[in-house]
This record gives structure tokens, sequence and C-alpha cells, in this order.
């Protein structure tokens, strides 16, 4: 009687075993930098990949909202959060082109993009500012986003148009999150797990750089003003 019943024990308590150890077989295919961002670093990365800083790799906030979705993440809280930040940089950049006008877009678009950016944005102001917020890398963003300052877009309007562009981009990155996630992070772990934490530094050195290269611009910028208003 008793080793019928210990016999059928034995089923239930490996199944316990293996629901209390999954976790962290889970926790293993992904890098553990990776999951400790956090909502934090989602709302940072969002709002830096609107901003005029460039990041070291393009579409960081998409691979971070897809890699915290299939780590247990809530899609419904971490996609919000990512408009959110997003809406902050976008209307930094903006801002930087509304005050800064034409010379803005002259110093932070290159002139092989200057001229189309500034006649499509007159030409179609909504669908400049939705298509590449809507539209993954190599589409570029920050050149738009002060084009649409600079050119006269009203800061509502704006926004609006911004935020609806993001909202369905990333509500459709958590969904891919929620439905390929887990085959993701597998792939990471059988690929490039044992590099991340080269690739971390890498990533915040040239996130850095990028930061310090962005800063020494606004210096510049603020400089040439001061000269001419006091040449004025």
């Amino acid at each position: 009687m008793s080793s019928a019943h210990g016999i059928g024990i034995q089923p239930g308590v490996k199944l316990l075993a293996n629901r209390i150890a999954e976790p962290a077989a889970h926790h293993t295919l992904i890098p553990h930098w990776l999951s400790h961002l956090g909502p934090l670093g989602l709302i940072t990365a969002s709002a830096i990949d609107a901003s005029v800083v460039p990041l070291p790799v393009p579409g960081t906030t998409d691979l971070l909202l897809i890699w915290l979705v299939a780590h247990r993440g809530n899609p419904w809280m971490l996609a919000p959060l990512a408009v959110a930040g997003s809406l902050v940089g976008g209307y930094t950049t903006w801002r930087l082109g509304h005050q800064g006008g034409e010379a803005a877009l002259k110093r932070w678009v290159s002139p092989r993009l200057l001229s189309r950016i500034q006649g499509w944005m007159e030409r179609h102001p909504i669908p400049a500012v939705f298509l590449p917020a809507v539209l993954p890398p190599p589409i570029p963003l920050s050149p738009f986003l002060l084009a649409s300052g600079a050119l006269g877009v009203p800061w509502l309007r704006f926004l609006l148009i911004f935020g609806v562009a993001r909202s369905l981009r990333y509500a459709f990155v958590a969904w891919l999150g929620v439905k390929y996630g887990r085959h993701m992070i597998r792939m990471w772990s059988a690929t490039l797990d044992k590099w991340s934490a080269p690739l971390l530094w890498t990533f915040f050195g040239l996130l850095a750089a990028s930061i310090v290269m962005a800063i020494v611009k606004l210096r510049k910028r603020g400089g040439s003003v001061m000269r001419a208003a006091a040449a004025d």
C-alpha cells in the first residue's frame, strides 16, 4: 500500500520540481543584463531612439521590447512605456528643430538627405512624420522630427501623429514578443549568449560616444547663436 502510494506521488514530485526549475532554466536563455534593464531601460532607450543622439544598434528599442515581453514581461504595460519614452524623445527633437530652424537641420542632417526631407515635409507633412515613426530601420527618424519642428508643424499635431505611429509600431513589436519571443531567446542562447558581455560594453561605449558628440554639437550651436546675438 505504501509502495503504491509512493509510486503515485513520484510523478507529482517530479512535476513540481520541474516547475520550480523552469524559471531558472528560462532565465539562462536570455542575457542577464538585457532582462535587468527592465521598464526603465525601455523608456530610456525609446527616448534616445527618437532624439538626435544615434543609438549604436538601429532598432534597439524594438529588440529590447521583444526580449522583455518574451521574458514574461507584461506587453500591456511595456508597449505604452515604449510609446511614452518615444514621445519624450520625439518632442525634444521637434523642439530642437522648432528653436533652431533651418540652421538646426543643416547642423544635424546630412546634406545628402536635407533637400529631400525638406521637400517631402513641405509637400506631405503628415506622412513625413507618420511613416518614419512606424517603419523599421534603416528609415531615419530624427531628421524628419527635426524638420517637422523647423518647418512649422504644430506641436500638438506632431505629438498626435507621432504618438499614433509609435503606438502602432510598438503594439506590433510587443505582439511579436508574445508570439515569437521564446524562439528568439533560444536562437540567442544557441549563437550569441557567450558574447553578451562584450556586446554590452561595446553598445554602451558607442552610446556614450554618441551622447558626447550630441552634447558637443549642442554647445557649438549655442555658442554660434550667442555670437550671432552679440553681433546684432
